[in-house]
């Protein structure tokens, strides 16, 4: 990449896919990865240059996200310490047999599961509020959610935000623990692709969802503050039926 032909007009659009996506993400705990790659590669961007650039950028975005969410008081950090390291552990692991394990064979089983957990998430939305509680099952959830980010592309937003809210977990604190924990994550992962990839991650796409990016990333935090539970579990809810179900989709075509 060439940077002195680089214009605005030519990075605006991702800098937008950038913003747009983080808002969601800072807000209800994922769907960075599903929306930033499938709006890079409905703009022409190549499949692998899309999923090595929204990787990179999310060591930033998770940074910027987890301090709002840490100002906003939105961590739990007794859950973001069960959760962080088993998901670097699983996060590492993903990474390092990326190369020898067909991530896609288990794709659309992975996919189903969460389209259920997403349905699931908008009945109980309608019989809010339930009995919070304190979720048992969690470093399991870190290990696996850690792994399948790395070696399937994304997934640690999905599966550990959503199964934390099925077990009972209070909405605004899940989702600002787990995306706090996520930069740990984000930046094990980041730093064994880069190893092998060098630096050509960073095209014109990544430089433009990185501005985008970290620029909302404080919104994202405020509105997982202010937001209702009721309304963030029904958002999440949405969120994860409808991005699950679409790359259920895509896997199967």
């Amino acid at each position: 990449m060439d940077p002195t032909s680089v214009n605005l007009i030519d990075i605006l659009p991702f800098i937008a896919v950038g913003f747009a996506a983080q808002v969601v993400d800072g807000a209800l705990g994922m769907a960075f990865g599903v929306i930033s790659n499938t709006l890079l590669l409905s703009l022409g961007v190549p499949p692998a240059a899309a999923s090595a650039g929204v990787h990179t950028v999310e060591t930033f975005t998770t940074a910027v996200s987890g301090i709002s969410h840490a100002l906003h008081r939105n961590v739990n950090w007794k859950l973001f310490l069960r959760l962080m390291i088993p998901g670097v552990i699983g996060g590492a692991l993903g990474a390092y047999v990326l190369s020898n394990i067909d991530a896609g064979t288990v794709k659309p089983f992975i996919l189903g599961y969460l389209t259920l957990i997403g349905v699931y998430l908008l009945v109980r939305a309608f019989h809010y509020p339930p009995h919070n509680k304190e979720p048992k099952v969690v470093e399991p959830l870190g290990l696996v959610g850690g792994f399948l980010d790395a070696a399937g592309g994304g997934g640690w937003g999905p599966v550990v935000t959503s199964n934390l809210l099925v077990q009972g977990a209070t909405p605004r604190t899940t989702i600002g623990t787990v995306n706090t924990a996520e930069f740990f994550l984000t930046l094990t992962i980041s730093i064994t692709f880069i190893t092998q990839l060098g630096f050509a991650a960073f095209t014109l796409a990544t430089i433009g969802l990185l501005i985008g990016g970290v620029v909302a990333a404080p919104f994202g935090a405020l509105l997982a503050k202010r937001v209702p539970a009721k309304t963030l579990l029904a958002l999440v809810g949405t969120i994860l039926t409808l991005t699950s179900i679409y790359g259920l989709y895509r896997a199967l075509a």
